[in-house]
């Protein structure tokens, strides 16, 4: 019972501090918001607006209308979404007048009231229309787009295209003691109806495409007013030249105050990425890098030079001689291992049938680790051992010159640094 509790325990440990490591080498995660932004939940970002304002009718014959007599109420009620900083919808309801003139010869016609306006040009009568039908917009944020996303940002503007339907309606007219005649079309006899017996439920359905820009100041973090420039192109009721001409497209143009609420969440969240740390110490990377780089240069100096070369000229370079064998050991080892015995007995036999060369074994320790007193030691144990065992071998000790050097082997860095434990034998010059 006490084994396997002590083996619980012990596993218990084990797990908790590779754990523990674990949650140290995991990356620290930050905010970076110059990677961009994040899109927020559906539901998420969404706003109302109430607005109402005025509009100015621009059809063909309202400018015989006084100027001041043009502007008409107008009104909106919308819900919107924001999909990213730049983008936005939203779809709502609108509501606007529009009031112009009509020539003498509708006078009759739904919406004309009966008072005669002798102008220059021909004699007009006053007009008004309602109206009133759904709208959907997509909006486009410019200050995000020129200046990029800020949160909190006080003022904002929008551009945006939209359209939507209207349904067109004027007040009833009757003449009195008549009844009304159901109408479908306009021609000379509706027209003569129309003289006799006024009109009834004068309405229609007409298309509305518009643009506008909208600049928004925010007045706390839910609140928002705003200021929209709106150019609406409407489909006309008959022309005010001519009953019987339909589908022709005048434009009102369209100024708003409004207040929006905005639903949490408002902001948007800045991409998260792990944290990139330099190391404490660059030095030694810079100075390696900086070597490689020059060695790179005088490679490719060497290449160009190579290359320039004339082809009937012949160089023959001198290259090192390869040490005669290298003894390799573990860090912080000099004894020599069986297999070690075997190669210095190989190369004891070629060393004795060459009795005039002489040879010196040279003794080396990595500089990466240790000290410099330990790999002294390490260098003179080494040697020594290979010596003691060549002299064991038969091999004359006047053909043998033992040394150290204190430089590394092989300077390819730390990740060679096994290379450079060694006892190197080569001949003596």
């Amino acid at each position: 019972m006490k084994k396997i509790t002590l083996l619980a325990v012990l596993c218990a440990t084990m797990f908790g501090a590779s754990a523990y490591a674990q949650d140290n080498n995991e990356p620290k995660l930050i905010e970076q918001p110059q990677q961009g932004y994040l899109f927020n939940r559906f539901k998420d970002n969404w706003f109302i607006t109430a607005e109402g304002g005025v509009g100015f009718w621009t059809a063909p014959n309202a400018i015989h209308r006084n100027l001041m007599d043009r502007w008409s109420p107008a009104a909106g009620l919308y819900v919107g979404k924001r999909f990213s900083p730049l983008i936005a919808t939203r779809i709502g309801a609108n509501w606007l007048q529009t009031k112009g003139l009509t020539s003498a010869d509708a006078a009759n016609m739904p919406g004309v009231e009966r008072e005669k306006l002798p102008v220059a040009g021909g004699e007009y009568y006053r007009n008004k229309y309602s109206h009133i039908g759904p709208v959907f917009d997509v909006m486009f944020n410019l200050t995000n787009w020129i200046c990029g996303y800020k949160p909190g940002r006080i003022f904002n503007a929008d551009f945006y295209l939209g359209g939507g339907a209207y349904w067109t309606f004027i007040k009833d007219y009757k003449a009195p003691n008549q009844p009304t005649p159901v109408i479908n079309a306009f021609d000379d006899q509706v027209i003569q109806l129309l003289e006799k017996n006024g009109w009834k439920d004068a309405q229609d359905r007409v298309l509305t495409f518009r643009a506008g820009l909208m600049a928004s100041l925010n007045i706390t973090k839910q609140v928002r007013i705003s200021l929209d420039l709106r150019a609406s192109a409407i489909d006309n009721h008959p022309n005010e030249q001519n009953v019987n001409a339909w589908n022709k497209t005048a434009y009102d143009f369209q100024a708003y105050l409004g207040v929006s609420y905005l639903f949490k969440k408002r902001e948007w969240s800045p991409a998260v990425c792990p944290e990139c740390q330099e190391p404490e110490n660059c030095d030694p990377l810079r100075n390696r890098l900086a070597a490689a780089e020059a060695r790179i240069a005088d490679l490719e100096a060497q290449l160009k030079a190579c290359l320039e070369r004339p082809a009937d000229t012949v160089v023959v370079e001198k290259t090192e001689k390869a040490p005669l064998a290298t003894i390799y050991y573990p860090i912080n080892v000099y004894t020599l291992t069986q297999k070690d015995v075997n190669v210095l007995r190989a190369v004891s036999t070629v060393m004795k049938d060459n009795a005039d060369k002489k040879y010196v074994l040279t003794g080396w320790a990595d500089n990466y680790t240790g000290n410099d007193v330990i790999n002294t030691r390490l260098r003179k144990n080494r040697v020594a051992g290979v010596e003691k065992q060549l002299l064991k071998e038969g091999v004359p000790s006047t053909q043998i010159r033992s040394t150290i050097n204190n430089n590394n082997l092989v300077d390819l860095g730390e990740k060679y640094q096994a290379l450079g434990r060694a006892v190197t034998i080569e001949e003596d010059e």
